[in-house]
């Protein structure tokens, strides 16, 4: 029997950890650099950072602040009260052997992500949030005989992300992921570059054919949402074939091949109490009151799930919902747009962003950042579309024009061209002609055949150079052949 039979057999549970880099200025204990993307090794460090005796740590405040508005996108507040631990272990990477974290009382317990699998929406529970600072980084030369340590990360601020164990397929583990990077962005605490690994997720997958979970083994450090769905897909069915072997699942820690498309055991996993934690006495608990609290929750902004549900009445696709929240500013965009005009306006103005303006992100032409969306002009080129002044076809040539070099639509629009002809006289002229150049397709519609009338609009339309209003087009033709 094969094991893609057998899979069925048993449930996977996982639980997702994630690393969020925070977007402070500077490191969260010292006052150094927190940008270490082109930064030279060891560049960015202090005696803080080397772990030298007799150095003091100080909370960086901005680090504090940012946890609690994730704590509001989490869907739940600050605590009031956490303090910090150290949490012992001994690498190259860690000069201090112990990494400042929190341990017992972190900053945020409990809150949910929601996503939507298949239509239907899941709160996937959060267990908790703790700030921690980041260690190191190890690199091993190939062929050479020594490693190599840069600092420049040691000390970065952390605020790591737990799931409870909620998810059950890899697909889930992907759409968690995604919702969470989209969370922690609109939230404004993390760029969430998962190039530069702002934000790394652990995954833990166990199989199991009772409601007792299996033992789970942790795959670490996938820094792409494919990953984190191809990890999940590979663990789940490396462990069945083990258990179906008859071995058992040894409780490890793992990493993940995206080149061999696989995970690899790195060494057996710890539990908490092999890290020996104990409170920091150099650094004072976290105390915050309900003045700061609510100032933090009053400077949230509008944030994924509330917009998909604004997007509702627009019946967008779920593609063009999805590229429109990929991007903050898209998004926020039409959120403004909404509040100022006609649902017929914004539908209109949506779907120009997420395909016309998609596209000019897409080729490298601009940026969501840079491309000038101003709500007046495209509110009014949409109402030239809804006058009949515009074509659809002729509005999205202007909206290039548009976000590139801004201006007025009406006179990009005379600037061009591209003007409807609505006035009656003037289409007369040219349906006249166009019917008597084609007194077959005009007899064919007096005896009923309609698709003819397509055809002469069509003719009107290249007689006009795209200019006539189609629909006045047709309503002259059907009058001069004499139906009503």
């Amino acid at each position: 029997m094969k094991i893609s039979d057998v899979i069925t057999e048993y449930t996977p549970t996982i639980g997702i950890e994630c690393h969020v880099q925070l977007k402070t200025r500077t490191k969260l204990f010292a006052g150094v650099g927190n940008d270490a993307r082109e930064a030279e090794p060891n560049t960015l460090i202090s005696h803080i950072c080397l772990g030298m005796p007799g150095a003091l740590p100080v909370l960086n405040s901005e680090a504090v602040h940012l946890a609690s508005r994730a704590a509001f996108a989490l869907n739940t507040s600050p605590q009031k009260f956490s303090k910090f631990d150290r949490k012992h272990y001994f690498y190259p990477d860690l000069p201090k052997g112990y990494q400042i974290s929190q341990y017992d009382e972190p900053i945020i317990l409990g809150g949910y992500v929601e996503i939507n699998i298949n239509d239907r929406l899941r709160k996937i529970n959060i267990t908790r949030a703790h700030l921690e600072e980041d260690a190191g980084k190890s690199t091993h030369p190939a062929g050479k005989d020594y490693s190599l340590v840069d600092l420049n990360r040691a000390g970065t601020p952390l605020l790591e992300i737990v799931s409870e164990p909620e998810l059950h397929t890899a697909q889930e583990a992907k759409v968690y992921s995604k919702e969470l990077y989209l969370l922690m962005r609109y939230a404004d605490v993390s760029d969430a570059n998962l190039y530069y690994g702002n934000m790394r997720f652990d995954v833990n997958v166990s199989v199991s054919k009772s409601k007792e979970l299996g033992t789970r083994t942790e795959t670490k450090n996938l820094n792409s949402f494919r990953s984190v769905e191809k990890a999940v897909d590979y663990e789940i069915k490396r462990q069945v074939e083990l258990l179906e072997k008859g071995q058992k699942i040894l409780q490890e820690t793992r990493g993940w091949d995206d080149v061999k498309q696989k995970t690899f055991s790195q060494r057996s996993k710890e539990d908490a109490h092999d890290y020996r934690y104990f409170p920091d006495p150099d650094i004072p608990p976290v105390v915050l009151d309900d003045k700061f609290i609510a100032r933090v929750k009053n400077e949230m902004p509008i944030m994924p799930s509330n917009l998909r549900k604004e997007f509702l009445p627009l019946n967008l696709d779920k593609s063009a919902i999805d590229t429109l929240i990929d991007s903050i500013n898209a998004a926020q965009f039409l959120h403004n747009v909404i509040s100022r005009t006609s649902t017929e306006n914004a539908k209109r103005i949506a779907v120009w962003l997420a395909v016309e303006v998609q596209s000019i992100v897409s080729t490298g032409e601009s940026t969501w950042e840079k491309v000038k969306l101003d709500i007046d002009s495209f509110i009014r080129l949409s109402e030239m579309v809804s006058n009949n002044e515009l074509s659809s076809t002729a509005a999205k040539s202007i909206v290039g024009e548009l976000i590139i070099n801004g201006g007025d639509p009406k006179k990009i629009a005379k600037d061009k061209n591209l003007l409807q002809l609505s006035d009656a006289s003037e289409l007369e002229e040219i349906v006249n002609k166009v019917i008597g150049d084609n007194s077959n397709a005009a007899q064919d519609v007096k005896s009923g055949e309609m698709k003819a009338v397509g055809f002469l609009v069509g003719q009107v339309m290249k007689a006009s150079g795209g200019k006539a209003n189609p629909n006045l087009a047709k309503e002259l033709i059907m009058k001069q052949i004499g139906i009503n």
